[in-house]
């Protein structure tokens, strides 16, 4: 067969392909990038289906507007003003089949084949595949414990005039770090500057362990001018709800949301009316904040297990910056006392080992750094997470 020549742009997943190894028994794996199941609010859950079909069967079992439900659109644009997004509408925001769908349609209707596109360095495999799908020609901005340099970025902008930014500000994937309040302003400044969109993806905003991370970009828009009319935020309730109601949305300036919900008429015609009702219903009956609470703590007591555990079984083998939220420890290997200091060939050894995770060089758009790996702590208990990491010690150094 004659594929599309866009299809040469792209490779399977390399996170895909190493699941196809993890079917051993006994295998611990730390390499998924899941909620943990065992933490849905399945009651909260089953009592919104059940709401949904009682109040509005017909609504919730038939076809829908492809810019979403309105009644949750009006309960998203109600949680979004809880977190200081001020004066938003629900006409301001479409509801995607996941956020990753809203990324796709921004590919759709942003780019062209050729448009230079910066992501940081490193960032969502996913975008990567999908924004290299539609022709970009990506750009690395470079990252610390603080999010992007906003220097790199700002030198970056105005050599490549990109087509637009695309970032993960709060408790990033694979990264886990979080952009600071000054360098935030200084991403919307950049924004109004040269006059360049910047997507804003914040699946993980939620999930914060102790202090609040910074206010969003799309928060904080208010306060620098202008900046409003360049960003688009990317929300989901894949992480803090179930992944499997797959609802998301996005929220952008009125010609954006025009063109990305004529591509959606394309493509599904509609988010699940079905699941987005039952949404709704739960976001209605105010379960969210409990639930919350509940995932971040236990999210929070994984994470300090596995940073714990990282430091005393490889010592100076490994760096990492502690996570203060999210899913992820995203950590180098440093090579010390002749340990391994290449992720993909940890991968390989860790394998051997029964346990897994995901070498760090496939998040990167350029210039990999193959002593970087990502570990999730999200879906393995503690004792399994003790148990993971003396077997990856052992993989470091064997």
């Amino acid at each position: 067969m004659q594929f599309a020549d866009r299809l040469d742009n792209v490779e399977t997943s390399a996170i895909r392909e190493l699941f196809k190894l993890l079917g051993k028994p006994g295998i611990i794996s730390f390499a998924g990038g899941f909620p943990d199941s065992a933490l849905f609010d399945v009651d909260g859950i089953r009592e919104a289906t059940l709401a949904a079909l009682a109040q509005e069967p017909g609504a919730a079992l038939q076809y829908g507007a492809t810019e979403g439900y309105n009644p949750l659109r009006e309960q998203l644009a109600a949680f979004m003003a809880a977190k200081g997004t001020q004066d938003l509408t629900p006409e301001q925001l479409i509801v995607t089949t996941g956020s990753q769908q809203a990324l796709d349609l921004l590919g759709k209707t942003m780019i062209s084949p050729g448009d230079k596109v910066i992501v940081e360095g490193p960032t969502f495999l996913a975008t990567i595949q999908c924004f290299r799908l539609y022709g970009a020609e990506l750009i690395s901005a470079p990252i610390d414990a603080n999010g992007v340099d906003t220097d790199a970025l700002a030198a970056l902008m105005a050599e490549h005039k990109p087509k637009l930014v695309y970032l993960i500000p709060t408790f990033g994937n694979p990264s886990g770090a979080t952009l600071s309040l000054e360098r935030r302003k200084k991403v919307l400044e950049l924004a109004v500057q040269h006059q360049t969109l910047v997507v804003e993806d914040d699946p993980y905003g939620d999930l914060y362990f102790s202090e609040a991370p910074p206010p969003s970009l799309l928060a904080l828009s208010a306060s620098v001018p202008g900046s409003r009319e360049w960003l688009a935020h990317c929300g989901s309730l894949s992480k803090v709800l179930s992944p499997g109601l797959r609802v998301g949305w996005m929220i952008a300036p009125p010609e954006l949301l025009a063109k990305a919900t004529m591509c959606k008429q394309f493509s599904d015609a509609h988010t699940s009316t079905f699941a987005q009702a039952t949404a709704a219903q739960y976001l209605k009956a105010g379960r969210m904040p409990a639930t919350l609470a509940h995932v971040r703590k236990v999210y929070a007591s994984r994470a300090k297990t596995m940073g714990d555990a990282l430091r005393t079984e490889l010592g100076d083998a490994i760096s990492f910056v502690q996570p203060q939220g999210g899913l992820f420890v995203w950590a180098k290997l440093t090579g010390a006392g002749g340990a391994v200091a290449d992720g993909g060939v940890l991968a390989k050894r860790a394998i051997e080992q029964n346990v897994a995770f995901v070498p760090g060089a496939p998040f990167f758009a350029s210039n990999p750094d193959h002593a970087t790996l990502r570990l999730s702590f999200a879906t393995v208990g503690e004792d399994k997470i003790l148990e993971g990491v003396g077997r990856l010690a052992k993989a470091v150094r064997n």
